[in-house]
């Protein structure tokens, strides 16, 4: 390459170089320096504090209807409160907003109508957050971080709702409305809500913070003003104003894209690789053998004593707190094959011994046949045979 004039040189940076006048606020301007480019806060990578916001990882189910009380149903993370209030399907739906990447979204489906809610009637989807994961929001200081929430959400029953951020360490919480605006269309919200100064985050691995997204309310919940700043709970002013989706069996919700993340605006969804999404959910739940898998093995171990197995399993990656079993039990619907030869039918496992990341499970009845110091295989023996392990918050 021929150069005119001089052959160019390395030339140091000097502080002349990047006075206040060189760097300009032109230069710098809101429209040059875009939130894309550089987001709010100290989160770069796994800013979203709420996990599986795609609503993609549903290990336990993507349906379950005749829903009238609170549990984890289908879509992981998220746990349904139903206090007398309808009853419900839930669904990982494939009704999504079109063009934004989502592949799955979070449905209830009134299938039994209440149009008059007693008071203390409730029905809210929430997720729960680990307080060591929200520490850099450096709440109940002076420099508390603002949070922003931003979803996607769709229903036939337009009005008022209301989300809800609870702080569950110190009793504390706020909450924001949103309107559903056009029947059966899809509408991003996006909510700001103010940093707390007052009361700090447990560094643990409880629960500490709850997000809230409330569908129906009875009055202890609706009768007062609405609390859009924090402060003590005062159940009356937690959902006022909030439409009641139990009043038809005509109405649906959903929601996706669901994104809480530290600042003042809403950044993009930030999708994450399937298999790194299902890893996190992991840390709360972790199916070992799904419904209609039959003749899925699991663990493998031996007998310590004529009638009385054992089987271990280890985990690649430890659970949130030492788990414990959810299991569907059932005449022959596991079944143990043995070092001698033979197999036995049995009817369900408990657990002996585990931790957050290895568990054991055993077998003391007389439906075991195998002989102390023989080998064993386990395996389901039933499609409708379930095994799962939960330490959700």
């Amino acid at each position: 390459m021929s150069y005119i004039g001089k052959t160019p040189t390395s030339v140091p940076l000097t502080s002349s170089d990047i006075t206040d006048g060189i760097i300009t606020t032109t230069k710098i301007a809101d429209a040059n320096v875009t939130n894309p480019k550089l987001i709010s806060g100290s989160q770069q990578n796994f800013r979203n504090i709420i996990i599986n916001g795609d609503m993609s990882i549903a290990q336990r189910a993507t349906s379950a209807s005749s829903l009238t009380s609170s549990g984890y149903h289908t879509v992981d993370r998220y746990q349904t409160s139903i206090t007398n209030i309808g009853t419900w399907t839930q669904s990982q739906s494939t009704t999504v907003p079109t063009g934004q990447g989502f592949a799955t979204s979070l449905k209830m489906d009134c299938t039994t109508a209440d149009a008059s809610p007693a008071a203390d009637d409730a029905l809210l989807i929430k997720q729960k957050i680990e307080g060591q994961n929200l520490q850099y929001l450096k709440k109940g200081t002076s420099s508390a971080e603002s949070l922003t929430l931003s979803f996607w959400v769709r229903s036939n029953k337009t009005g008022t709702y209301i989300t809800r951020l609870q702080d569950a360490d110190n009793s504390r919480n706020i909450s924001q409305s949103y309107t559903i605006s056009s029947a059966d269309t899809w509408e991003k919200k996006t909510l700001t809500f103010a940093g707390d100064t007052t009361g700090a985050f447990n560094n643990d691995n409880g629960s500490s913070l709850e997000l809230n997204f409330w569908l129906g309310a009875g009055s202890t919940y609706t009768s007062g003003t609405l609390n859009t700043s924090w402060n003590s709970i005062t159940d009356a002013n937690i959902a006022v104003g909030q439409v009641n989706l139990a009043d038809s069996t005509s109405n649906e919700w959903y929601v996706t894209g669901v994104q809480l993340e530290a600042g003042t605006t809403a950044s993009e969804f930030e999708f994450l690789p399937f298999d790194v999404n299902r890893e996190r959910c992991y840390r709360y739940y972790r199916t070992l053998v799904p419904l209609n898998t039959e003749n899925t093995g699991f663990s493998m171990g031996f007998y310590t004593a004529n009638n009385n197995g054992r089987f271990a399993m280890h985990l690649e990656n430890p659970m949130r707190t030492t788990p414990t079993l959810d299991i569907v039990t059932g005449t022959d619907y596991f079944k143990i094959f043995t070092a001698g030869g033979g197999d036995d039918e049995l009817n369900s496992f408990s657990i002996m011994a585990n931790s957050t990341e290895r568990f054991v499970i055993a077998n003391n009845t007389s439906q075991a046949s195998g002989t102390g110091g023989q080998a064993g295989y386990v395996q389901s023996s039933s499609n409708s045979a379930y095994l799962g392990l939960e330490a959700e918050l």
